[in-house]
């Protein structure tokens, strides 16, 4: 069965970085895009970043270009999230995401928090 454990959240002051981690199992990794979504408290869960499967096209939310990059290993199965100048408004639950054969499959989920 479709799996996905994200790992890599924490507590960060402003301006520092993370890096989150999405293992995937349970399917061709390497045929699949995969997306990052976010959700913060009270609010609707929203894409950040999404990435083709062969990592030849990468797509950004307005609030996260320039300050984070998505990668991936398919040789590891895995997806990257590089986090870096973080501000408070990143604060979230972070998910991975993948849809395969037309069902959303999702993570556990990552806190991540930006305080000082």
């Amino acid at each position: 069965q479709v799996q996905l454990v994200e790992s890599g959240g924490g507590l960060v002051q402003p301006g520092g970085s993370l890096r989150l981690s999405c293992a995937a199992s349970g399917f061709t990794f390497n045929t699949y895009a995969i997306n990052w979504y976010r959700q913060a408290p009270g609010k609707e869960r929203e894409l950040v970043a999404s990435i083709t499967s062969l990592g030849g096209s990468k797509n950004y939310a307005d609030s996260v270009k320039g300050r984070f990059t998505i990668s991936r290993d398919n040789a590891k199965n895995t997806a990257y999230l590089q986090m870096n100048s973080l501000r408070p408004e990143d604060t979230a639950v972070y998910y991975c995401n993948v849809v395969f054969r037309y069902k959303d499959y999702w993570g556990q989920g990552t806190q991540v928090t930006v305080s000082s």
